[in-house]
């Protein structure tokens, strides 16, 4: 059973970084998707970036690319979204997830696509 906890969230202000971690239990060597959503109040939940496990591609929405990245540590099974330039608009909570094994070369960033979420952690971008 693959479990995932994020950690990392808190309130900046606008301009600021954060660093967002997904650390996965329960966790093979298969090749999946693991990808971050956001969901702010009262809207519905948006696809923000994702890679695939093992080295290979990422996506990003439009409206963080340039100023967040996806990375992972095969070693830790943890996959890391920086986040930097932080806007009030970022404001949201954020979710990790994967998918089931992933043939695909791409991910994408459909959250049908993925089984397994995380709590959420909560980020803040003051004004």
């Amino acid at each position: 059973q693959v479990q995932l906890v994020e950690s990392g969230g808190d309130s900046v202000q606008a301009g600021g970084s954060l660093r967002l971690a997904c650390a996965a239990s329960g966790y093979s060597a298969i090749r999946r998707c693991v990808g971050w959503f956001r969901q702010a109040p009262g809207k519905e939940r948006e696809g923000v970036a994702a890679l695939v496990t093992g080295g290979g591609s990422t996506v990003y929405s439009e409206s963080v690319k340039g100023r967040f990245t996806i990375s992972q540590d095969n070693a830790k099974n943890t996959v890391y979204l920086q986040m930097n330039s932080l806007k009030p608009e970022d404001t949201a909570v954020y979710s990790c997830a994967a998918t089931p094994p992933w043939r695909g070369e791409n991910c994408a960033l459909n959250r049908n696509d993925y089984r397994y979420w995380g709590q959420g952690t909560q980020v803040t971008v003051s004004s």
